[in-house]
């Protein structure tokens, strides 16, 4: 029978563990998904960990929100897709029940998008998650424009990275923020216009001569915490915030009387919308095609290591590069 990833505890890594299930019938407007890959995402290890405050259908609580595969059943009243259709998932609406930590998982018809040509399965297991927060975060929320300057902190990540070849396939100017001149290269190479080291700068005066003195358009604060109000000057009057992370645990100073407007951005906002899920899958499709957008990869798991991927997550040397699962490497 297919594997499935699941957990009856919270805990670490090793509270992961496979059990066979016999694949599930999609019902009215379902289809089941043979996986082909999936990405290891931080939201699974706050939910493995217990970090998060969800109810775990314990036993074998189910793990995953993002993958890919292709159609391997048509639940009735089902339209536009056919068996074989290559497809990433897009929004698992319970995945503590069928995430896609699995060979197989079965989810509403209207939360697969057809991948993009040219994309292979272990980017495709990558790619929706970052990319649907960035442009989220930055097209559908800030409006970004060409020519505007985008301030994008946390940028070593995947959604930084992901923000940065967005901002650069719209024709916008991504300057990267990171604590460490030693990734000042590697970011480059990203795609960032320019990069804040803040282990030597300063940032509101480094972005003021990154954009000859008027500020940045559009800050994308993937971290908050304290150090938000420097990201706030470093912006120009009437400028736009959108805090889209929580990567600093402490406190964010509440920003009374700037001159900026400010969005608190969370991905599920536009990836249960089928319209915006529309225009993001259109704008990734276009962006592969082009060469523009193309997920960066750390290291590919057989699923029997999937506690291995989890470690390997928990050690943060994967440097914002996406961490994939292939359950059918092994087999």
């Amino acid at each position: 029978m297919p594997r499935v990833v699941v957990f009856d505890e919270f805990g670490g890594p090793d509270v992961l563990h496979l059990v066979e299930k016999p694949v599930v019938e999609p019902a009215a407007g379902e289809v089941r998904v043979r996986i082909e890959a999936f990405a290891v995402n931080p939201l699974d290890q706050m939910m493995r960990s217990g970090a998060l405050p969800v109810t775990i259908p314990a036993p074998h609580a189910r793990l995953g929100v993002e993958g890919t595969g292709v159609v391997d059943a048509l639940g009735p009243e089902v339209a536009g897709l056919e068996i074989g259709d290559p497809v990433i998932l897009t929004a698992i609406p319970d995945a503590t029940v069928r995430g896609s930590y699995a060979e197989y998982t079965t989810l509403p018809a209207n939360r697969v998008i057809p991948r993009p040509t040219g994309l292979g399965s272990t980017e495709a297991a990558a790619i929706w998650v970052a990319y649907s927060t960035a442009y989220g975060a930055l097209v559908e929320k800030a409006r970004m424009q060409p020519g505007d300057h985008v301030l994008v902190t946390a940028a070593s990540g995947s959604v930084g990275r992901a923000a940065m070849q967005i901002a650069n396939q719209i024709g916008a100017a991504p300057i990267a923020i990171t604590r460490h001149t030693a990734k000042q290269d590697d970011l480059l190479a990203a795609g960032a216009t320019a990069v804040v080291a803040t282990d030597q700068a300063d940032v509101v005066e480094a972005v003021r001569h990154h954009t000859d003195g008027a500020g940045a358009d559009i800050v994308l604060d993937l971290v908050m915490g304290p150090g938000q109000p420097d990201l706030l000057r470093a912006a120009r009057p009437g400028g736009t915030l959108v805090a889209a992370g929580f990567l600093d645990p402490r406190p964010t100073p509440f920003p009374a009387g700037t001159p900026l407007t400010i969005f608190s951005y969370r991905s599920f906002e536009h990836t249960v919308d089928p319209v915006v899920v529309r225009r993001m899958a259109a704008f990734l499709d276009a962006g592969v095609r082009l060469g523009a957008l193309r997920p960066a990869i750390d290291t590919v798991f057989p699923l029997d290591n999937i506690a291995e991927a989890h470690h390997h997550l928990e050690k943060g040397l994967h440097a914002g590069r996406k961490i994939v699962v292939t359950p059918w490497f092994d087999r």
